[in-house]
């Protein structure tokens, strides 16, 4: 355990991971860059979940890329997953609402594994600076918040009329879930392990189109 840490605290974190992967989507191409940074099972929504291989495969980038900066960080106590949030702005500049992608950090670095957005901040967007909210080390209960996602067909990723996912950190200090409702609103909850118990820090809701 203190040798992943140890290897954990020594490479990039998250944000920087978050900075890297704006930065390639000015220079790459805003789907280019979200497919190299994406991990194989990471799920995107238009507005029902969609694996984001399929969706990414071929899709050619727009003349102009949105932008975004991480402003808060949600991190487990191994420093090996996280939950950003930010504002982000449409490729002509326009407000378009905070972004959340969960990341996971492997053997191919940091690769995010859920992108979505919520129209009003979590955290606060105002800061140059991003805030790192660390679950806590010490504590923590033998069992987990959230299961495993369950494992999805490419049909029923498409086409579950509810779609749902849950996902957690190795150390389960962080974990989170989803949900699509039928009319396309979705609602992503977090919960950060913190003070001997599980925190929800985040409860976002997209409404529907």
């Amino acid at each position: 355990m203190i040798t992943a840490l140890l290897l954990a605290a020594a490479a990039p974190s998250a944000v920087d991971a978050e900075r890297a992967f704006a930065r390639d989507a000015q220079r790459i191409g805003q789907w280019s860059a979200f497919a190299r940074y994406a991990d194989h099972d990471a799920v995107m929504f238009t507005p029902q979940a969609v694996w984001a291989r399929d969706f990414l495969k071929g899709r050619k980038d727009p003349p102009k890329s949105v932008s975004w900066r991480p402003s808060d960080s949600f991190v487990s106590c191994d420093s090996r997953t996280a939950v950003n949030t930010g504002p982000w702005l449409q490729g002509d500049g326009k407000p378009g609402g905070y972004f959340i992608t969960i990341w996971q950090l492997g053997r191919k670095g940091w690769r995010w594994v859920y992108d979505g957005g919520v129209p009003t901040p979590i955290g606060k967007p105002g800061s140059r600076s991003p805030i790192v909210h660390r679950a806590s080390c010490s504590g923590r209960a033998p069992g987990a918040p959230i299961a495993p996602p369950p494992k999805l067909s490419r049909k029923q990723a498409r086409t579950t009329p509810e779609d749902n996912g849950r996902g957690q950190s190795a150390d389960r200090t962080l974990g989170w879930d989803w949900k699509v409702a039928p009319d396309g609103e979705r609602t992503l909850r977090v919960f950060l392990w913190s003070k001997g118990r599980y925190r929800e820090v985040i409860h976002g809701i997209d409404p529907a189109k």
